[in-house]
């Protein structure tokens, strides 16, 4: 995959729209200090964007022992991404305001469910409001689509992932995505226990991203990762609950070096006793 087959411009979404062509636009708001972006979708979207929740459609919170977000099923997906008005053969633009974290995992879900041509709009509504693009407030509802999800489980769709006994087995190299301190184990603001998995290297999911939001370039993408021993190997990706993780598995992507999410991530290895801890670099 290349960087046109993961992410779009705002200028590009903004010709798509104008040509008249049908594309699926979805608001996934979404950061841990504010989970529910609601009203800050009825504030103000892209026109025709419709609202996505990552805690209720994205993830199953049903799911014990998995972390705190785990995968939805794929029959959740499908009926979400119906009431979304998902078209087979219709293009998907996933967007965000926050770190691309709510984009990466829509465009993670949908990709690993098996709907086809899904994209994170590249640097998030900042830049389409940058690039001159209106906004439109209330809320969105569209007629049901008909998009057919081809995996039931995503936990072995279309995107491998990891259990946590794999994850200790991964012949390759393990990211960490998270924020450096939190890696370190100097603080811990969500799960019982900080540190990192051991072996794992630091890359957090914020520095694949240049100061305005967008991912940074294809060389220095591949810089970034070749310098966490990222290139010419298998790598697993895990963050605090498998959603930041997503952003760096987008970049790696965007890098052209495939990768595998371990989804249930820091927050089920940390809730594990059994589970052994690394802290410090």
């Amino acid at each position: 995959m290349t960087r046109p087959d993961i992410l779009i411009t705002a200028t590009e979404l903004a010709d798509l729209i104008a040509s008249g062509q049908p594309v699926s636009v979805l608001d996934v708001r979404w950061e841990l200090a504010e989970p529910d972006g609601r009203e800050a979708h009825s504030r103000g979207h892209v026109p025709g964007a419709v609202y996505v929740s990552l805690e209720e459609e994205l993830s199953d919170h049903g799911v014990v022992g998995l972390g705190r977000h785990p995968l939805p099923s794929g029959a959740a997906v499908e009926a979400a991404a119906r009431r979304w008005g998902l078209r087979e053969g219709v293009p998907v633009v996933v967007y965000d305001d926050w770190n691309r974290a709510g984009s990466a995992r829509a465009w993670w879900v949908l990709t690993a469910a098996g709907i086809a041509d899904v994209r994170i709009l590249d640097g998030g509504l900042a830049a389409w409001t940058a690039s001159g693009g209106d906004l439109e407030t209330g809320s969105v509802t569209k007629e049901p689509g008909d998009v057919t999800v081809r995996f039931p489980d995503l936990y072995h769709g279309a995107l491998p992932t990891l259990t946590a006994d794999e994850v200790t087995r991964f012949p390759g190299v393990v990211l960490d995505a998270r924020a450096p301190e939190r890696f370190r184990g100097e603080t811990e603001p969500v799960d019982p226990v900080a540190g990192h998995i051991p072996g794992a290297r630091n890359a957090p999911s914020t520095a694949a991203l240049t100061t305005d939001g967008t991912f940074l370039s294809e060389t220095d993408l591949t810089r970034f990762f070749e310098e966490r021993g990222a290139a010419g190997r298998d790598v697993a990706v895990y963050c605090g609950s498998g959603v930041t993780a997503a952003v760096t598995i987008a970049a790696l992507r965007v890098a052209g070096v495939g990768a595998t999410l371990f989804p249930g991530s820091w927050s089920q290895w940390s809730n594990d006793p059994s589970r052994e801890i690394a802290t410090g670099e």
